[in-house]
């Protein structure tokens, strides 16, 4: 996979997670502790979790092809666990690999 492809993994799947993770902590978490009613967290954390996975391996893949240091990964990997920190990181990460590898700035 090379660097746009893989960017183009990262932000969609980042994307996707904060979505997952925003629908759980704002409607699954309140429905289970304020109404008594545990399956949406049921449901959205299993989701998100399955998804939060994808989110791993797509940033573990452009972090080996950007030859991010090790810290700056783990950084990354977190924003996925933290309410839209995800969408930060995404538009964070797409500014620095832009900028480092031409990428989007090549005519096709």
């Amino acid at each position: 996979m090379t660097v746009p492809g893989a960017l183009k993994a990262f932000r969609i799947s980042a994307w996707i997670t904060g979505v997952g993770l925003l629908l759980l902590t704002f409607y699954a978490m309140p429905a289970k502790y304020i109404f008594g009613d545990p399956r949406p967290v049921a449901l959205i954390g299993m989701v998100h979790g399955f998804l939060y996975m994808i989110y791993i391996v797509c940033t573990l893949i452009l972090a080996e092809r950007c030859r991010w240091k090790p810290l700056y990964a783990l950084v990354i990997l977190a924003a996925g666990t933290i309410p839209v920190a995800s969408f930060v990181a995404e538009r964070k990460v797409t500014q620095k690999v832009q900028d480092e590898h031409l990428v989007g700035s090549q005519t096709a």
